[in-house]
């Protein structure tokens, strides 16, 4: 939960609704004194959240337990098609995907998070779908990496003191320091690394996604250390997402 002393004052009533949708989210089927139960509120109010949020969709009662509701579908396919680079970056993902036999993924990020948009797997490796919309830090991730590297000093700060540097494997950058170093290297060289940071025995490779000056996104490549060498990632692989990325840049731009 975002803390109080990053957005100012909150709505005791908005809190109880967003852990509510939590709460059903994680258990995918819930009853309303299981809710209650979880976050020590009456039933009676429990109650109330759910019809209210009911009556507009955003949940759905079957055989008496509580799940999401598609109306959260509709909002987030909205959220995600008002970025322009996403219908860009689209047939790119298959073409990469399909050149590089490789797990090829789009991200973006908000309020100091990575998140994946999309992405395409040609082996089956790894489940997709569970990952798109989900969320990362983003110094251990290439693609938060590529993102951060194009962000002022100020934002990093500002990142880096509400999310912090948490150690994911033994290869995550944990100090701002190295940190910093490592941003810097990748505004030079064009590209960000990622060798077991997030994930043991993963490597990937990213670039930035940038309009106008701005970046806003990344594209990236991923797989298992004994494909994905440190060596491919830096040859055949980083020569795709940079092709890719002048494409998309070119359809943003015309």
């Amino acid at each position: 939960m975002t803390s109080d002393s990053t957005l100012g004052r909150t709505v005791k009533s908005d809190e109880t609704l967003f852990a509510l949708i939590e709460e059903i989210r994680n258990a995918n089927g819930i009853s309303v004194t299981d809710l209650a139960n979880r976050l020590d509120l009456a039933k009676s109010s429990v109650h109330n959240h759910l019809s209210t949020m009911r009556s507009y969709g955003f949940v759905v009662k079957r055989d008496g337990l509580y799940y999401l509701g598609l109306e959260f579908f509709k909002y987030g396919q909205h959220t995600r098609n008002t970025r322009d680079f996403y219908s860009a970056a689209l047939p790119v993902l298959d073409d990469i995907a399909r050149d590089t036999n490789e797990s090829t993924w789009l991200m973006t990020y908000e309020n100091g998070r990575l998140m994946y948009l999309d992405g395409r797997d040609p082996n089956d490796e790894i489940n997709v779908s569970a990952l798109i919309g989900s969320w990362e830090h983003m110094h251990a991730n290439s693609g938060g990496k590529a993102i951060l590297a194009h962000l002022s000093e100020k934002e990093v700060d500002d990142i880096v003191s509400e999310h912090g540097l948490p150690e994911m494997t033994d290869e995550t950058i944990t100090d701002r320091e190295t940190l910093d170093k490592e941003l810097e290297r990748i505004r030079e060289q064009g590209y960000a690394l990622n060798l077991g940071e997030g994930l043991r025995e993963m490597n990937a490779v990213a670039t930035p996604l940038i309009s106008q000056e701005t970046v806003e996104g990344a594209l990236s490549v991923a797989g298992p250390t004994y494909r994905v060498s440190r060596e491919r990632c830096e040859g055949e692989l980083l020569d795709r997402l940079r092709a890719a990325a002048d494409n998309i840049g070119l359809s943003l731009a015309y």
